[in-house]
């Protein structure tokens, strides 16, 4: 039920718990207390506005691997890069590079600054950056195996 109610929100989180109770056939006094649960529980950490960056001036997405150097620690690098604004998010990965940033930006000028930044991060060895031109989907929720729930097939 728990999954259920955490895919209801992940759909729309400014529903209401009358609403998600209706969703999941529940009252809205038991989802709401299933949700302050799972608030406490630190499974639900938070809700927000998603916004269309191009709305707000940031037309340029890039996604950029940060190769370390020798003597580079995660964290020392990870800590730099939390630092700039422009830095959305930062994943670390397998393979020959450490972090994979994701870089919203105005213009590809400002792109270039925000590397040469990057690239003057002590820690940071090079950089490969890829320009995105289009997104095609982002921040889905993966309600994987609700759908067999629901069809009572779990």
């Amino acid at each position: 039920m728990d999954r259920k109610i955490i895919a209801a929100l992940r759909e729309n989180g400014r529903a209401t718990y009358a609403d998600l109770g209706r969703s999941v056939g529940l009252s809205a006094s038991s989802v709401h207390e299933r949700v302050g649960k799972l608030e406490a529980a630190g499974v639900i950490t938070g809700y927000h506005a998603m916004v269309d960056p191009s709305t707000v001036g940031l037309g340029v997405t890039a996604l950029v691997g940060i190769h370390p150097t020798d003597t580079a620690t995660d964290e020392d690098v990870a800590a730099a890069l939390a630092a700039l604004d422009e830095v959305e998010s930062c994943y670390a990965v397998a393979g020959d590079e450490a972090f994979v940033v994701k870089v919203r930006v105005a213009t590809v000028d400002d792109l270039e600054r925000s590397l040469n930044r990057l690239r003057r991060i002590p820690g940071v060895g090079r950089t490969n950056t890829t320009v995105v031109l289009s997104t095609r989907f982002e921040g889905r929720p993966n309600n994987a195996g609700l759908e067999d729930e629901r069809n009572g097939n779990a």
